[in-house]
């Protein structure tokens, strides 16, 4: 689909890198010519990821927390020492499904830590960087398709991802005329490692969730890569302020991905929820 040099000489960082959408793009970011940075809070997965995607192309993992301001300044600093970024991925996430008023005050903040402030601490560390020395950048964030309507038993997630949204359109009329381009991508369900056993209990849920698709089928990480890899671009320079919604049509269909769940899941099933968001808050 792509020229194999669409991204030669680009510097990229992937916030949550290491597994799922962000290992993704690294890998497809790598193929297009791109050096890539990753972070994330486990170092050891991070290195796997890395040792696994180095020889594709030139990738390096920094553990950072991106809920700690001062560790993302740190590492912003570091990789500005061998050359500035040319682009900032926000990918990092945490999300789980639970009843709004059983979640404690500690899984709200885990939450809207890391895909709300954890966005906010990256971009402004990297568009602050690139304003100061007039140099043009590009932010794309990894939103979700009930961003704009919001999602029953998701809601410390549905807050986070529709602040990132605002931040990313807001941005984008503030920064656009500096030369940095802000852009979204809200993606349906697409399969990854652990994340359907955090949001769906039971196997034969994932059939609902099929149901609820016109395509009738999940999004995979490699058309979601893809995807990213134009909106980061110099192919995409005009595109800028958008969320690009990637669901098969879902989203037309029915908003509020998860609402549903509140006539499909029994209180045996709740229960059986709770230690793994107890579990997710923890990571």
């Amino acid at each position: 689909m792509f020229q194999p040099d669409l991204l030669h000489s680009k510097r990229i960082l992937i916030t949550g890198g290491g597994t799922g959408l962000g290992k993704a793009m690294a890998t497809r970011f790598l193929a297009l010519g791109a050096t890539v940075y990753i972070c994330g809070r486990r170092e050891d997965v991070l290195i796997k990821t890395a040792a696994e995607l180095g020889s594709h192309g030139p990738i390096q993992a920094i553990p950072c927390d991106v809920r700690n301001l001062d560790a993302v300044e740190s590492m912003i600093e570091t990789i500005w020492k061998s050359g500035p970024l040319d682009i900032l991925v926000n990918n990092a996430a945490g999300n789980f499904i639970a009843r709004t008023e059983e979640l404690s005050p500690r899984a709200f903040e885990s939450v809207i830590g890391i895909v709300l402030l954890g966005t906010l601490h990256a971009t402004m560390a990297c568009g602050r960087r690139w304003l100061k020395a007039a140099r043009p950048g590009v932010v794309l964030s990894i939103s979700a398709t009930y961003a704009p309507v919001g999602s029953a038993y998701v809601v410390p997630s549905a807050v986070s991802k529709a602040g990132v949204e605002a931040l990313t359109r807001s941005l984008a009329v503030e920064w656009g005329n500096r030369g940095i381009r802000m852009n979204a991508i809200a993606p349906g369900p697409i399969p990854t490692q652990g994340a359907f056993s955090r949001v769906l209990p039971r196997p034969e849920l994932e059939a609902r969730a099929l149901d609820r698709n016109p395509m009738h089928r999940f999004g995979t990480t490699e058309e979601l890569a893809n995807l990213a890899a134009f909106l980061v671009s110099d192919g995409s320079s005009y595109i800028n302020g958008e969320v690009v919604r990637m669901d098969g049509g879902e989203f037309l269909q029915g908003a509020g991905e998860f609402s549903n769940l509140g006539r499909a899941l029994t209180n045996e099933d709740w229960e059986s929820l709770k230690p793994r968001n107890k579990k997710s808050q923890l990571a």
